[in-house]
């Protein structure tokens, strides 16, 4: 059994460490505004996780063989989502002025970003929830996880400890990631260079958002042509 939770915390933290929405969303708050931002914003992906691990422990595989669109749907929905955000930081990242260098133009900087972050991220525990809802590839990967590894014989106390285990591994390294990227020479690099951090976050992000709905274009013509 030791062997079991060995297994699936090694693979979830490979998994937490592969770059993705998640941790581009919390390493940009946490240099772009606070700390305390930035973990409010960790708390909303680990709801999220919460949410889909406790749907895949239940037999989340079993819904997506039920009802065979479900799954693309989600996925189209989470690739517009995250476009949507790429679009709002390449919009962030444009409308930033070039900054000069100076004590004076890094104030301005970081006064911009301060005043667009009230606008933009009001509510970071709601965004970073989203943005893991939105990521139809953490549905894909517990799916599989538990699937693969967790069969019907599995008692309850085990699935309890091993749902346990990943929410606490979720909070305590997106919580590392937040606490490095908050400290003050990692944010003031980020003032002097907003402008294009934001640019390529947001073409990231956009990237991710058409990935997804192009993974289910490809699926859907090879059916097609499957059929």
């Amino acid at each position: 059994m030791s062997a079991l939770f060995a297994t699936i915390a090694v693979v979830h933290l490979l998994a937490l460490m592969s770059p993705g929405p998640d941790f581009l969303f919390v390493t940009r708050t946490a240099v772009s505004q606070s700390r305390s931002r930035a973990m409010l914003g960790v708390l909303g992906i680990t709801a999220g996780v919460v949410f889909w691990a406790g749907l895949s422990i239940l037999g989340l595989q079993v819904i997506f063989h039920t009802v065979p669109w479900l799954q693309s749907f989600i996925t189209v929905a989470g690739g517009l989502y995250l476009i949507w955000m790429g679009y709002q930081l390449l919009k962030s990242g444009l409308s930033t002025p070039a900054q000069t260098s100076g004590a004076s133009a890094e104030k301005g900087a970081a006064g911009q970003e301060e005043a667009k972050g009230v606008k933009t991220m009001r509510h970071p525990f709601l965004f970073g929830l989203l943005t893991n809802l939105a990521n139809p590839k953490v549905v894909i990967y517990f799916a599989s996880i538990f699937s693969g590894l967790v069969t019907p014989d599995t008692s309850d106390v085990v699935r309890t400890t091993i749902f346990a285990m990943v929410i606490l591994e979720t909070f305590l390294w997106f919580g590392v990631v937040a606490l490095i990227f908050g400290l003050e020479p990692l944010r003031r690099g980020y003032r002097r260079l907003c402008r294009w951090i934001d640019g390529l976050a947001g073409v990231l992000f956009v990237g991710f958002g058409i990935g997804l709905i192009w993974s289910v274009v490809k699926r859907f013509g090879t059916e097609t042509v499957a059929n």
